[in-house]
This record gives structure tokens, sequence and C-alpha cells, in this order.
């Protein structure tokens, strides 16, 4: 690097991943500039104040041959995905995953990497947990304490309207359709509650069967952060509810999986956690998830996400993992100036 400055060179761009400060400190006391192709030093405090929730989970492996994209591509979205968010100061919002080798292992890795290179106190991690994920057995306490220096976990309590029909102080497995109901409900509390609290929400991938709310986690993540008019990043080449969802948005043929004739066929003992919810108007309603979807005027979502329609068109379609991350980047720093600019109106 010293031969560069000789030479008269004062910028050099690094590979990805980003260049954490301490680095780029040591860069700059000998009068170089560094830099990556979608981070610099410049951008080190660019979301800092923004808290933003992430809505990702797995889609099934046969996925490959519909979006012929590898499995590891979400994982690696994830990773990629924290890496820039940390950078640039975000608050990282999360519910749910507790599992070794899952996406939230996958986050935590990076804020680990993150606070032992710039030896910092702050915790930009947040996993919000619903009852009972939180009463799980002693394995996952001790996992989750082995991240308590760079992860917050909130601990959602049971809504109201079940809280006299379960023991709060153990856990309840989702192997009834009765549990499964209450499991549905706390899911969904834990989910209004964490998107309220974010600013933006980026969406990936996600279940069509084998999950334990009212619907497919990710959809009903999507639909309250509509409802709540949050800003939505959508990638939609990653397959998954977010694919499907994309499909609806760009007028494709409405996606089966997103109807309840498709849930009630591939989702065992899902008839009888709609019959029991419906009977407390806490049923999933397709219809409405169909008006909902088909309805949504796509350069609204642009302008609310802080892109032009055409980059966020881009954005559903693109397979490619840091063309993602630049657009989402974009969208979330004129958000950040526009967050900026109205907490300085109000001052």
């Amino acid at each position: 690097m010293l031969t560069f400055k000789d030479l008269g060179k004062t910028k050099i761009c690094y590979p990805e991943p980003p260049i954490y400060s301490e680095e780029a400190c040591w860069h700059s006391q000998i009068g170089m500039d560094s830099f990556t192709p979608l981070w610099s030093l410049t951008e080190s405090s660019l979301l800092d104040g923004l808290r933003i929730g992430i809505s990702i989970s797995d889609v099934p492996s046969s996925g490959f041959s519909e979006n012929h994209i590898p499995e590891s591509q979400s994982a690696r979205f994830a990773q990629d995905l924290a890496r820039h968010l940390l950078a640039r100061s975000a608050t990282l919002v999360y519910g749910g995953d507790l599992r070794k080798d899952g996406f939230t292992e996958f986050i935590l890795d990076e804020a680990v990497a993150l606070k032992s290179r710039l030896n910092a106190d702050q915790i930009h991690v947040e996993n919000h947990l619903a009852w009972p994920i939180h009463k799980t057995n002693m394995e996952i306490v001790v996992w989750r304490a082995s991240y308590s220096g760079v992860m917050k976990t909130i601990e959602h309590s049971i809504p109201d309207d079940i809280a006299c029909a379960v023991d709060r102080d153990n856990f309840l497995p989702p192997s009834t359709p009765q549990n499964k109901y209450f499991w549905s409900r706390c899911l969904t509390e834990m989910r209004l509650k964490s998107i309220d609290s974010s600013h933006a929400r980026i969406c990936v991938g996600g279940k069509l069967f084998g999950y334990n709310g009212k619907m497919p986690g990710v959809l009903e993540e999507i639909l309250i952060a509509i409802d709540k008019n949050k800003p939505i990043y959508l990638m939609g080449a990653f397959g998954g509810v977010v694919g499907d969802i994309c499909k609806a948005l760009r007028g494709k043929a409405y996606p089966d999986a997103l109807t309840e004739t498709w849930q009630l066929t591939h989702n065992d003992g899902y008839v009888d956690l709609q019959e029991i919810a419906r009977t407390h108007d806490m049923h999933a309603d397709y219809d409405a998830v169909k008006t909902t979807l088909v309805n949504i005027n796509v350069p609204i979502l642009a302008a609310t996400a802080g892109l032009e329609e055409e980059s966020y068109i881009r954005l559903m379609e693109t397979p490619f993992v840091d063309e993602c991350i630049h657009l989402i980047i974009q969208g979330l720093k004129n958000l950040s100036s526009k967050m900026v600019k109205k907490e300085r109106a109000g001052s």
C-alpha cells in the first residue's frame, strides 16, 4: 500500500466485504482512501438510527428447478446483507429461527465479526421471540446466551385473548389443533409489535408450507408491513413466498400457493386450525390476501421504499446478491435522508 502511495495513488478499491472502521482508519492515517464496490468509509453511519426488519426463511430444495438458484443463496444473502447493514450502523430486527446454522446464526456471526473489529459495545441486532419459543430447551437458551454480547432478545408476551387458556411458564408444543391456534396467535402478536418498531422491511424466500402460524410467516409479515405503510424490499428471484408475491405484483397469474385451497391441501392439520381460528375471527382470509396483493400499486410501493419504479422491479427480478444489496442500500439511503430532514424540521 505504501508503494501505491509513493506512486501517487491515494485511492484503493478492495473486493467485498465492506472494510470496517478499524482498518479504514489505519488506511486514512497513511493518506489512503479505501473502499469497495458497494461501500466506502463515508457510509459508516449512513443508516444510523434506522431499524431494519428482516423477513427471510428457507425455501424447499425443489425450488432450484424453477428458480435456478442454489439453496445456499439465501444464506449468502442473509450474511452479506447483515454485513452491509451493520457496517452502516443500522439496527437489524429479526424474529424467530432459533436454530444452529439457521438464518439468525448467520446474521449474528456477522455482528460478532463487526464487534471484534471495532471493539464496540453497541448492540445492533434484535431477535424478537414469540411465546412459547422463548421457553424452549436449555440447549437453545445456552446458544442464545453465547451471543448476548451482540444480540438483544425481546421476549413477547401472550396475547390477552388467550392468556388465561395456557400455562405461561412452560413450553407448549404445537402438537394439537388448539395448541397450533395458540402458537398462531402468539406469532401474529410478535410480528405486529416487531414490525411496528421498525422503519422498513427486507423480504426474501419464505416457506409456503410447514409453518406454525396462521399463514406462511413471511406472507403475514409482508401483509402487516403493507397495512402499516412500512417500506418493503422484495427479492422475488429467490423463490418461496416472496417469489409468488412478486409474480402477483407483476401481473402474472395469481399463484395457487397463496390460496386457501392450496394451503389446506399442503399443510397437515391446517383445516382444523382454520376452523378454530374462524370461531374467534382470527383465521387467515386468503380472499382478502389476494385483494390486497393484486391491488398494490408498484410505483407507490417503490416510492415508499425510496426507489424508482424501474429499480424496484429490478429488485424483484434479479438473482444477483450484490445487485440486490446495492438497490436496497440505495433505497434505505434515501429513506434515511428523508428521516433526518423530518427530524430536523420537527426540532
